[in-house]
């Protein structure tokens, strides 16, 4: 196994981090054997059988290209949990994480009616249901890819969400009503960032999911706080993760719409929450 582990840092090392490699490698070793980071070090002396070996030099050569490892496994952790993905849906990010756990830690032992617009992964709406079970979770996006991937994820974690097509970008409102939280990842990455990014993003991760125009960032935000004026009971809630670089014009756009709220920041002091209360 030493050799093994050597070898996958001396054919990453010039395209990735050390940090990012040595987490690759733990990945790697728990999808192939299921290994935890303790059973590595127990077995590190044992030699891996030939398929094995070429099955992990299969992965690298994907990592090599900058396929994303979570679609060359066709999974993602979020939140303590496992959830499938494949190209065309986004990968769950640790700060959506942050999003999730702030909306827990708020809502224990509350039975509510929750939205998740532009659901994904559905990452967001399973999570909160599996914390919060007595509540009723709703989640929508534009992409049949992404509903039906949330199906599955829904199932896969055991939980019982609504499932509903809806564009938000439209001019109809969502067919469900009485809601007590909505919450929202939108796309909000503007293309003048793109050079800024990773190879394993962009050439991989939909674009429809991260990208806006850079003449009109607040595209979804704007259309989202118009629905949520109309879904939202007296009182509702509303949650937004966001572009640092936006988090006064969001929070603006909440208060010009009849919102109270503020700004909250990540674990790394950057605004990425914006909360309103209707």
């Amino acid at each position: 196994m030493k050799k093994t582990i050597q070898s996958i840092h001396e054919k990453l090392s010039d395209i990735y981090e050390p940090d990012e490699i040595r987490s690759f490698i733990s990945m790697i070793f728990n999808f192939v054997f299921g290994y935890s980071k303790k059973e590595m070090i127990l077995y590190a002396d044992q030699l891996l059988p030939e398929s094995s070996i070429l099955k992990i030099n299969e992965i690298i050569s994907q990592l090599r290209n900058f396929e994303p490892i979570q679609y060359i496994f066709g999974e993602a952790e979020f939140y303590g949990m496992t959830f499938k993905v494949e190209p065309g849906i986004l990968i769950p990010r640790n700060e959506t994480e942050e999003l999730v756990d702030l909306i827990i830690k708020r809502n224990q032992n509350l039975v509510l009616k929750i939205l998740d617009i532009g659901t994904g992964s559905g990452c967001i709406a399973i999570s909160l249901k599996k914390h919060l079970p007595k509540s009723e979770l709703w989640c929508c996006d534009v992409s049949d890819k992404a509903l039906d991937i949330t199906r599955q994820n829904a199932e896969l974690n055991k939980v019982e969400v609504n499932i509903e097509k809806f564009d938000v970008l439209g001019h109809s409102n969502f067919r469900e009503s009485g809601f007590d939280l909505i919450v929202s990842n939108p796309p909000y990455v503007t293309n003048k960032e793109k050079s800024a990014m990773k190879k394993n993003v962009l050439n991989f991760e939909p674009t429809l999911a991260l990208f806006v125009p850079d003449n009109d960032p607040l595209l979804f935000y704007r259309a989202i706080v118009l629905q949520a004026k109309e879904l939202l009971n007296q009182g509702g809630e509303l949650y937004f993760e966001i572009n640092e670089a936006f988090g006064n014009e969001i929070y603006a756009l909440l208060v010009e719409n009849g919102f109270v709220g503020e700004i909250i920041k990540d674990i790394n002091y950057k605004d990425r929450i914006v909360y309103g209360r209707h």
